[in-house]
């Protein structure tokens, strides 16, 4: 790694991958591991600076997640955050114990003067704190550097062995302050120069993709997210027509999207484009079913293997390539380069499938593997990838077929393409596309009575949801002015055939979530 390495050593909170995003944010290179690295293997990486994550469990319960002490005597500079500002001071020699009062959501904290942390931060400011469990007694030689109301260790420190610590969230952008904490641990306290850079990752990669491909042909699975196409792109930019990308339509996009993705990559880059239209082979399949894990299912099974078919007619003789990102390594239990075998799997990705047998590549190359999402939009758009599609909204693999409640079928997939679309043009008309972190039609499979004309109707409700958010692990409901709103109900039920109502959702993440499925 040419990048000073800054690591996130992971305990299990919520927050691990938003903490690494926000040190990228600061230009500094971060990686995620987990609590139990060996010692011998975080020497080895040699960071100018650990953060310890927050997480679930109380330090005095001995199931919980704990370090050696000798990871204090490394003389890395440390910063603990919530469960590992506790894990700091129990490990250490101080005392955590349950609060009387916990404390959730916005606090207000004091800081002390003469801390590095909070250089140039106001004497009181906002912070996000979620705990149960207090510092009650410092470890010696440590001192307090804030406190809340409830609680009287909301951080400390030891400059002298440069190590500290804060009980609240300085990742969130609930902590007024936040960012700026980052920023004077990572490069007063560490001493990071702000070394990582996109144009130069994109300079690098370039070069490494073509040492490592050689001669040989590469080819990609095109889905046409923001992954794939960007890796298509970078790939295009290292060895041109070597790569073949194969394009499979499912019949699920939003309308018209596979024509733009065809011609967005026909016509900017330089390599072989293969498109698969498959929609009446994805609808057979689907056929009858409802369940919505079972559709998506079948939905990721049947995209490979048409994908592989392709792959054997085309040959596959050279490198595989995928867009898989940094939070799939992560979620798929195989972002911890260090003890792979023992990671927990959240979830397993689309892009940690396994290869048929049949098939036999020279390698996979996965030139995004260590980029967060908006790391790879700006990689996107100095490849000069469209910005609609560099910065397209979240859309979930399974595309529409999550978005239409109940079964599948062509006309359903029709009525819904028509609504989106309508709905997105609306939206951008306003001047509200850039508010919103997301937005999109449903299609509930619900009949409503309605009258158009002098005639009754029985047809199909919409629903319609848009929400903003900061990081998407909490999402409120867009407040979408009144007559935005009227005008979009309107053309939905004069524009789109069978449709007769539009409803509007208006719940927050939590309790629900951001799709409807």
């Amino acid at each position: 790694m040419a990048n000073q390495l800054c690591i996130v050593l992971d305990f299990g909170g919520q927050y691990n991958q938003l903490i690494a995003r926000r040190v990228r944010e600061c230009g500094v290179y971060c990686e995620i591991r987990r609590y139990d690295t060996p010692l011998d293997e975080i020497k080895a990486l040699n960071p100018a600076g650990i953060i310890f994550t927050g997480g679930p469990n109380s330090v005095y319960d001995e199931t919980s997640p704990h370090i050696a002490k000798e990871y204090f005597d490394l003389g890395i500079p440390t910063l603990g955050i919530c469960y590992g500002c506790q894990l700091m001071a129990y490990t250490l020699g101080g005392t955590v114990e349950s609060c009387t009062k916990s404390e959730y959501g916005k606090i207000d904290v004091t800081h002390g003067e003469g801390s590095l942390l909070f250089a140039g931060v106001p004497d009181t400011s906002t912070v996000w704190m979620s705990h149960t469990d207090f510092v009650s007694r410092l470890p010696e030689g440590f001192t307090v550097t804030a406190h809340s109301a409830d609680c009287p260790c909301a951080a400390f420190e030891c400059p002298e062995r440069k190590l500290y610590a804060v009980q609240f969230h300085p990742e969130v952008t609930h902590s007024q302050y936040g960012r700026e904490i980052l920023h004077h641990f990572l490069y007063v306290v560490c001493g990071f120069t702000g070394d990582w850079v996109m144009s130069d990752f994109i300079d690098n990669t370039v070069q490494k993709l073509r040492e490592q491909i050689g001669d040989k042909q590469v080819i990609l699975g095109l889905s046409g997210g923001v992954d794939s196409s960007v890796a298509a792109a970078l790939l295009s930019k290292a060895v041109g027509r070597q790569l073949t990308c194969v394009f499979v339509d499912q019949g699920l996009m939003r309308k018209d999207e596979g024509d733009f993705v065809e011609q967005t990559f026909t016509k900017l880059f330089d390599m072989n484009f293969v498109r698969v239209n498959a929609q009446e082979h994805f609808l057979e399949k689907l056929r009858g079913v409802s369940d919505p894990e079972e559709k998506r299912r079948i939905i990721g099974t049947e995209f490979y293997k048409v994908f592989w078919d392709k792959v054997r007619e085309t040959g596959a003789d050279g490198f595989f390539a995928q867009g898989t990102i940094y939070p799939d390594r992560i979620e798929s239990g195989k972002g911890n380069q260090a003890g792979q075998g023992s990671t927990a799997v959240i979830k397993t990705h689309h892009n940690m499938v396994e290869k048929p047998a049949d098939i036999r590549f020279a390698g996979t190359i996965e030139p995004l593997a260590d980029l967060f999402k908006d790391e790879v939009r700006r990689v996107g758009e100095k490849l000069g990838i469209p910005h609609e599609l560099v910065w397209r909204q979240p859309f979930p693999g399974p595309g529409l077929g999550v978005r239409i409640i109940g079964e599948i079928t062509a006309e359903k997939v029709k009525i819904l393409q028509e609504a989106d679309a309508v709905f997105r043009d609306e939206i951008r008309k306003s001047g509200l596309e850039s508010e919103l972190k997301q937005f999109f039609a449903v299609l509930p499979d619900v009949h409503t009575v309605g009258v158009m004309g002098d005639h009754r109707t029985y047809d199909h409700l919409i629903a319609i949801r848009a929400v903003t958010t900061d990081d998407f692990m909490t999402a409120d409901w867009a407040r979408i002015p009144y007559d935005v709103l009227a005008r979009v109900s309107n053309r939905l039920c004069n524009e789109v055939e069978h449709v007769n109502r539009v409803v509007y959702d208006i719940t927050s993440k939590p309790p629900g979530t951001v799709e409807w499925e």
